[in-house]
This record gives C-alpha cells, structure tokens and sequence, in this order.
C-alpha cells in the first residue's frame, strides 16, 4: 500500500472514530439536529474525547490533502505553459488554486504542497514510486500525530541543511525531530529547530549572527492620538541585557503580587504531590492588574528614570545575562553557545566577546571551583545551582518561560518533608505553574541521568488521575524544549 492509500485509509478511520466518540459522549443517545445542541448536552470527559477525535481527524485530513496537492502542482509544472492544470482551471500557480478553494493564504498553500511532495517521493521511469524523501515525517503525518504546519517546518529545516549533513545523520536527525515534534506547540518547535539547525550547521552561525546584528533598529515615533511608539529589532547579543533587565523587573513584580516567595532570591516552595502548604507563600496575595505588555513598558520607563536622575542603579535580582556554552568552544572560538531567555544560539565567537563583560557568566557547569550539592545545611539555592538548574530545566520545567521568570523550589517539603536543597531535589517553575502543580496535585520525579553528572537528568510530570487516568508520565524540562541532537 502506498502513502497515499495509508493516509486515505487512516482518515476513513478517523472519520469513524469521530462518530463513534461522539455518539459516546451523548451517552449513547442519537446525535440530533444542530452540533451546538448536542456539544452543549456532552459531559466535560465526552466533549473533550470528542475534541481529541476531531482534531485527529483534522491532522489526517491535511495528510490527504497534502497528497492531492502535490499531485496537482505535478500537474501544473511551469514547463507546461498554458496546459498546466493551474492555468487551465484559471490561476496562475497551484498555490493560488488551492488558496481559492480553500480561502486560505498562497503562502499556506505552497507549504501544502511543499509537504506533499516530501511526503509522495518520486515516480521512476518503471513506473514505481520512491520511498518518501523525509520518511519519518511522511509516517507521523499519515498517522496522524504531526500536524501539517509542523510538517512543514520540519521538512524546511531538512532540506536547508541536507547539503552540509551527510544523509546518514539527516535521517537519524528526521526521526529525532519528528519524535519530539509529536509533543510540541508549533512556537515550541520553531525554537527548536533554530537551536537544530546552529548545531548542525554551526560554521554559518557566526555568518548569520553578523547579518542579525545588521538589522538592528529602533524606531521612535509619536503617534496621531499622542502615544509615542517604539519599535526595537535586536540581535541575540543586543537583546540579552535588556531582556534581563526588563523580564527581572516583571518577575518580581508578578511574585510580588501573586504571593510567591519575593523576600527570597530562589524561592523555596512545595511542588511534590499530597497538596502540602506552598513552603514561605504570603497568604495574601494582591492582585496585579496590569497586562504584561503594560509590565513591560513600566519596567522599560522604571530604567530610563534611573539612568536619568538616580546616582545608584537598584540592584535587581537575576539580572546577570547567563552565556551557556562547552568548555572546548570557549577555548577555541569554534561552535554554538546559548543565552539564556533568547531562543535563537549564537556562535562562539560572540559569546567569547560576551564573556569579556563583567555582567555575563560564561557557564561551564560542572568544574571543581563549584560545589554544586549543600545536602540540609543550607535552605535557600545558591547562584551556582540556579545556573545548574537552568542547564537542566531550561526555564519554567513545565511550560517553558524564560529562566528569569522561574524560582527554584524544593520538591519534597524542606522543612517538613526532609527535602535536601541538591539539584535532585530542585525545579524551576514559574509563579503561575508552581501553583497549578501544587493545586492539582501532579508528581514530579527527576531521572538521575546514567554518567551521574549533578547538572544532567531527566524532568518528569506526572498527572493525577482526574487530568489523565492512566497517570502516563509526561517529559519537562530542556529536553522537552531543546534539540536533543546537540546533547
């Protein structure tokens, strides 16, 4: 059977499926008349089952869909001319017919295509179909756990680097991708495979982090209705200090008035399982009413007034821009290193460069000058775990917000719970997250990775049974939101 008479087949039993949930979530009863009506009658358990079939149907449609435009792009190749089936039907290009029938973007149309045809591999003069160029995407999309746009960006990746990695290794780095993708949002991804693409092309990065550094802007205009705008465009080495800066600013706002531990730098709270008390929350907690946007821009005003009238600038926590790069890149100026809160690597060279400033760490974890475990003598995290946890969790281990978002906290109750402060023993949350996992009750287990290194391991969340009945173990932390290729 080929691709697409598995895709076709696996969307007949998607649509079955969708009928069969849905009858089910009505407790058997016959659907009626208007959809409304019957999502409305649905319990909470049946019209989220009923949303899950939907939208795996929705994946395999596009699978299929996928298919039957490449095959019309096949049919409407520009050596053709006027006998194309695009022109024939009207159009100027197969993306602008599909776009007509779908009343969709060209550009969303073309991306269709552009994954049909990794999808379909190519005819040969006997008539026999090849395997699929990008396999592992073609059989997640057939089965209906990757989503077409997520297809899409996998396979662009793919073909931007096919010609600097040897075929072996791009295959092994499809299935890799691919397996990842199944658990990602599509923002998730796109920041995945920026990181991807730096490790396995890392002798373009210093070439792309220069052409950043050119586009660097800002833009201050006053507005008609009397606002004054501005719009900043800054590179990765650019962006560091005043994302800091400012995501320090707002931290601790938004811990200050949710009621997270704001009198202590890393926190300290409960995130294991029982409902235990979140460990020094203030019990009262006020009530922030600003928009993020509008916390931004106060925190953006707070610095420019500092600069202006005050003699000393006011020491904010997690301020340090943090450069996380391999001991052997620093050395030799050859590879790829991060920032954290800054999606996009840079190249060694600028981290070195970066390194030479007084308010960035060039974290190399691990080496002997630091004492990573302080067993129960010490309460409060220190800066050298803060660093060691963010190695590891990449930010919020649950959500993945920025590192200067996140507090450490303790997962067995510190001073109840005999919960040691050694890196097994510590997370980074968000505010908002630390609650949530605290309020539902969800388990958290750290797998001590096989070397032993007290930097590595692997986060697991573990739902209760009200959220997922089978309680499947779901992954967190930088491996969920990293490329695990440049592990």
């Amino acid at each position: 059977m080929d691709e697409s008479a598995k895709a076709l087949a696996s969307l007949t039993a998607a649509s079955e499926a969708v009928g069969a949930v849905w009858v089910a979530a009505l407790g058997g009863a016959m659907p009626g008349s208007r959809a409304e009506d019957d999502a409305a009658e649905m319990t909470d358990g049946g019209i989220l089952a009923v949303n899950d079939a939907l939208c795996d149907l929705r994946r395999h449609v596009e699978a299929v869909h996928a298919h039957v435009a490449a095959a019309i792009a096949a049919r409407s190749r520009p050596e053709l001319g006027s006998d194309g089936l695009s022109r024939r039907a009207g159009h100027r290009s197969p993306a602008r017919l599909l776009a007509a029938a779908t009343g969709g973007h060209p550009g969303d149309a073309a991306r269709l295509i552009q994954v049909g045809e990794a999808m379909a591999g190519r005819m040969t003069f006997t008539g026999e179909r090849t395997a699929p160029r990008h396999a592992h995407v073609a059989e997640a999309l057939r089965a209906g756990r990757l989503s077409l746009s997520a297809a899409a960006s996998i396979t662009e990746l793919l073909e931007k680097v096919a010609v600097h990695v040897d075929r072996a290794r791009l295959i092994a780095v499809e299935a890799e991708i691919t397996e990842q993708a199944v658990t990602l949002s599509l923002t998730e991804l796109s920041t995945m495979l920026r990181r991807a693409e730096a490790w396995l092309v890392p002798d373009r990065l210093p070439e792309k982090i220069d052409e950043l550094r050119t586009q660097r802007s800002l833009h201050v205009r006053e507005e008609q209705g009397g606002m004054l705008s501005l719009i900043a465009r800054l590179d990765p080495e650019s962006a560091a200090p005043v994302r800091a800066v400012i995501d320090a600013i707002v931290g601790g706002h938004l811990r200050a008035h949710r009621g997270a531990n704001a009198s202590q730098q890393w926190g300290g709270g409960v995130v294991g399982r029982t409902g235990e008390p979140l460990d020094a929350c203030s019990s009262e907690q006020t009530p922030e009413t600003r928009s993020m946007p509008q916390l931004r821009a106060d925190a953006l005003v707070d610095v420019c007034r500092h600069a202006l009238g005050c003699d000393e600038v006011p020491q904010l926590a997690n301020t340090t821009v943090v450069v996380r790069i391999p001991l052997d890149a620093l050395t030799s100026g050859i590879g790829v290193a991060t920032i954290d809160g800054i999606a996009q690597p840079i190249d060694a060279g600028t981290a070195r460069r970066m390194a030479g400033d007084a308010e960035v760490i060039p974290c190399v974890l691990g080496g002997e000058s630091e004492i990573l475990d302080f067993g129960r003598t010490r309460r409060l995290f220190t800066r050298a775990q803060k660093l060691a946890l963010v190695e590891r969790d990449g930010g919020c281990a649950f959500c993945g917000a920025p590192p200067q978002f996140t507090e450490g906290h303790h997962i067995l109750w510190w001073s109840s719970h005999g919960g040691r402060t050694d890196l097994g023993n510590l997370i980074l949350l968000c505010t908002s997250c630390h609650h949530r996992i605290h309020a539902d009750e969800w388990e958290i287990r750290i797998e001590p990775p096989p070397s032993g290194d007290v930097t590595g391991g692997t986060v697991w969340f573990i739902p209760p049974a009200r959220i997922d009945a089978h309680r499947r173990p779901r992954l967190g932390g930088r491996q969920r939101f990293d490329y695990r290729g440049a592990a």
